[in-house]
């Protein structure tokens, strides 16, 4: 079963001027708003409130705010909250994030789901900018270098495995990745392309195997990032403009959904705990597939009328 998690919009409490700095993670805003969403969409206010004797009240059952259809379960129920002004009024940009550990031949179909999302969500045909994060890549400012370099092999344990961002992929499989971007492009759906945490050696590999050369680079500022100057340098002969982020690249671990998901009490009641009945709740194994984040500027007021995310995983049975 398909299983898509929506945050909506979580500038509902009204638009925020976009040069207020927010340094909360990507990955914090994520889950945060993911239970705050789920929350307000479940029957019960809280779901584990206390009565006057000190009795727990139920959480409520998971369908009474979620929709199946087709395999696919919504978490919660999908309500678009379309943007207000003409599509000319608007910058749009959404960034995808691709996971560790899931196949790259997937990418296809995800990035026109993650695109088809976004676009029923925010009731537009088009963005302005796409950015894609490939996993298992981080940028050092000391070393420039070092987006080239694997990283560390990951830990024994099973569980901490299954949520490491793994080594980084080689240029070849980005580039078939990057190829479906460049269709969506061609058709209209986006007008410019961007990548993230890449140094002046990966886009010395990557920018002659494009078609479409990405507009725009992203770079963490995790550890206060000075960006270094050849980079600049570089980024400024290929015309591709260099922007800063807080995002993280594996942004909803396995282990971080299940407890979402989960009955324990940081958890919304979808998915059986161990020894649980699971006739109300769903049995399986949960895999995030990939996240994407999407953000409507209102041009001419500087204000952000929309922002949000979606995320899909794979629900398996044992």
């Amino acid at each position: 079963m398909k299983l898509i998690l929506s945050t909506s919009n979580i500038m509902s409490g009204g638009p925020s001027v976009i040069r207020r700095p927010t340094f909360e993670k990507s990955n914090t805003e994520l889950t945060s708003s993911l239970r705050a969403n789920f929350t307000a969409h479940q029957s019960s206010p809280t779901p584990l409130a206390s009565t006057t004797n000190g009795t727990s009240i139920p959480k409520p059952a998971f369908k009474s705010w979620t929709t199946e259809e087709e395999g696919t379960l919504w978490i919660p129920t999908l309500t678009p909250s379309p943007l207000i002004e003409p599509r000319e009024s608007y910058d749009i940009t959404v960034k995808l994030f691709y996971l560790p550990n899931i196949p790259a031949d997937r990418r296809c179909v995800q990035t026109r789901e993650a695109i088809d999302l976004v676009l029923k969500e925010l009731g537009m045909t088009s963005i302005d900018l796409l950015i894609v994060s490939f996993p298992g890549i981080s940028f050092d400012a000391d070393d420039e270098e070092s987006d080239l370099e694997e990283s560390p092999p990951a830990s024994n344990s099973d569980d901490q495995s299954q949520d490491t961002d793994g080594a980084p992929e080689d240029i070849d499989t980005m580039i078939t990745t990057w190829r479906t971007l460049e269709k969506l492009h061609a058709e209209g759906l986006v007008s410019k392309l961007g990548i993230s945490e890449f140094g002046c050696a990966r886009l010395a590999k990557f920018l002659p195997q494009t078609k479409v050369k990405p507009s725009v680079d992203q770079i963490n500022v995790r550890d206060c990032c000075v960006v270094p100057k050849p980079l600049i340098l570089y980024a400024k002969q290929q015309q591709i403009e260099l922007l800063t982020h807080n995002d993280c690249t594996n942004v909803l671990p396995r282990g971080t959904l299940r407890e979402i998901l989960g009955s324990g009490e940081k958890g919304v009641g979808v998915l059986a705990g161990e020894g649980q009945n699971g006739a109300e709740r769903l049995k399986g194994d949960v895999e995030p597939q990939w996240v994407v984040k999407y953000t409507a500027v209102v041009k001419d007021r500087g204000v952000v009328e929309s922002k949000g995310y979606f995320a899909v995983a794979e629900l398996r049975e044992r």
